[in-house]
């Protein structure tokens, strides 16, 4: 399968080893496999984490079986009962992990529309700055433990979620193009934890995710102190013809639609157009210009159109430069703390701000 090739950097950016995804993937010859195999070495991982739960070791175990897990569902719409057995066991392996994490991770439900919105937070110390993590079409929670991790170590808490159309949302809510309400829903929730500072609030979006972030920061204006848009496009609708039958399966399937034809519809709303002049944060976007997913033009309109933002093109990097993670990740995660930290309350407010914040 010509995706596996594509697919390998950003499996072992997110917590796959190199040795796992070549022993799962060597042996495939057909798609209707896929999930299957990777439940086994899944299984095989969450097992070590059972065996492992009075170490420390137990809570890496059960991350990683989460994002094989994840990793065995994210594009496998040919047999919903079976994908959504391997998410069931995804999301039981990562909700087994968080308290095991370093920092700790909290599972957080925020009401929404009639369900809610599962999302988890990790705090590395009270009163940290928070970014809200935001995934895409094919990605989940589940799949995020790295980028978190690289933001922790920076001092800043992390809320990663799965939105509309998105892992343990996507049953209950379909894709859509304005995420001012999602977006709204998070801030208010995350508002109310005591723990975290979100008076210094930023996003982070890769792939749809990336599309999402600035969206988020339109809508919420100078609630959000600095975004991050990672591979996201301007306009979703305009890369339609150019994306792989996968891509645009798994779109019709999470955006409720029953014909390629609807599916476009939707992806038609997914677009910055008229939203640009709202964002007031600063502005990241990330991109590589050997995308085959997003052309690079989208990166180049969306920083043309809001002033002071910043473009990180990496010439060699492919839809989400999984290729070059250490060519952006460390570098965005400096970026935000550079900004949300800076902005922190000094020892002398630090009265008016527990005032304030508590």
């Amino acid at each position: 399968m010509s995706a596996i090739a594509h697919w390998g950097p950003r499996f072992v950016a997110n917590g796959v080893t190199a040795p796992d995804f070549a022993r799962i993937t060597d042996g495939l010859t057909r798609w209707d496999d896929w999930c299957a195999a990777w439940s086994a070495v899944a299984a095989e991982h969450e097992a070590l984490g059972r065996s492992a739960l009075s170490a420390r070791s137990a809570g890496e175990h059960f991350a990683r079986a989460a994002v094989y897990y994840h990793f065995a569902k994210f594009v496998f719409t040919d047999d919903p009962a079976q994908a959504r057995e391997a998410h069931r066991h995804a999301v039981e392996c990562l909700n087994t992990a968080l308290p095991l994490l370093t920092p700790p991770g909290r599972r957080i439900s925020i009401p929404f529309e009639g369900t809610a919105l599962a999302g988890v937070l990790r705090v590395p110390a009270p009163g940290a700055p928070c970014v809200i993590l935001l995934s895409g079409l094919d990605s989940a929670k589940e799949e995020l433990r790295a980028t978190e991790d690289t933001l922790l170590v920076r001092g800043l808490a992390t809320f990663t979620v799965d939105g509309p159309g998105q892992g343990e949302a996507e049953y209950a809510l379909p894709i859509r193009g304005d995420w001012s309400a999602p977006g709204l829903a998070i801030a208010d929730a995350l508002a109310h934890v005591p723990d975290v500072n979100t008076a210094l609030l930023g996003v982070w979006g890769v792939s749809l995710g990336g599309y999402y972030a600035p969206r988020v920061a339109a809508a919420l204006g100078d609630r959000v102190r600095a975004c991050v848009a990672l591979a996201g496009p301007y306009d979703f609708g305009e890369c339609w013809d150019g994306l792989p039958p996968l891509t645009r399966e798994t779109f019709r399937v999470r955006s409720w639609t029953s014909s390629d034809a609807e599916a476009r519809a939707v992806a038609d709303t997914l677009t910055l157009a008229g939203q640009t002049s709202r964002i007031t944060a600063p502005l990241l976007v990330v991109f590589g210009r050997q995308d085959r997913l997003i052309p690079w033009q989208h990166a180049q309109r969306l920083v043309d159109e809001v002033p002071g933002a910043e473009l990180l093109m990496l010439e060699d990097g492919n839809h989400g430069c999984a290729n070059r993670t250490p060519w952006h990740r460390p570098y965005t995660a400096d970026w935000l703390a550079a900004r949300l930290n800076a902005l922190r309350p000094t020892a002398a407010d630090g009265v008016h701000w527990r005032q304030t914040h508590e």
